[in-house]
């Protein structure tokens, strides 16, 4: 099976995010989309240290109507800091006849030259470059990290770059939601509304439960 995962801290889970879910999935006939939230993440702090079961409990209310979306507690099950080539290869040790498509936006992907072991990721998976505002990348031979582009050829018509390893990073363009978790967070803080920009469930979950209400 044609397998997406899209990792993320989720804090919280927004709209923009399931769109991106749902145009990969339906781009490349995925059978299912595994969301991943990040336990600890390597690259910045985790903005108002807000609990992993909380971003879950998130993910889980948000995805909920949708027998096509999954959600994996790997990375806090794991321990330590959630680096993503970590997860990539217990995926394919708990599902070696599955395809993955790994999901990341474009602009995590300008920085992908500083993830760790970036070019193992073409051991396990391709990868799909959402287009996210702001972070419009135009050439995508130019974005990738200088030590790995040799090992890409780009086929036009496809618009994609084909690894040797055999997977491929490809470009998905299309209608830019520009929502942010942190401009939600900062609603949430001002005790403004927050709808349209989160699913319900999710939107009475953080009344509820009072989350962001002291963030900064």
């Amino acid at each position: 099976m044609k397998i997406g995962i899209l990792g993320g801290t989720f804090n919280p889970i927004h709209i923009a995010h399931l769109r991106i879910a749902e145009e990969v999935r339906d781009r490349f006939d995925l059978a299912e989309v595994v969301f991943v939230p990040a336990a600890a993440p390597p690259h910045k702090p985790l903005a108002g240290d807000l609990p992993f079961a909380s971003r879950y409990e998130m993910v889980r209310r948000a995805i909920a109507d949708n027998p096509s979306f999954s959600l994996s507690d790997i990375e806090a099950k794991r321990g330590g800091k959630s680096y993503s080539i970590d997860t990539l290869r217990a995926f394919r040790e708990e599902r070696p006849d599955d395809e993955f498509f790994f999901i990341i936006g474009s602009d995590s992907f300008l920085e992908f030259g500083s993830w760790r072991d970036y070019a193992g990721f073409f051991d396990y998976c391709n990868i799909v470059v959402v287009e996210r505002p702001g972070a419009v990348v135009a050439a995508l031979d130019k974005a990738l990290p200088i030590a790995i582009a040799p090992e890409f050829c780009y086929y036009g018509a496809e618009k994609r770059f084909a690894h040797r390893s055999g997977y491929s990073i490809y470009y998905l363009e299309g209608d830019l939601l520009d929502i942010s978790s942190s401009a939600i967070r900062e609603l949430a803080r001002l005790g403004r509304s927050i709808r349209y920009l989160v699913p319900e469930t999710v939107a009475h979950y953080i009344k509820e439960q009072g989350l962001y209400a002291n963030a900064r």
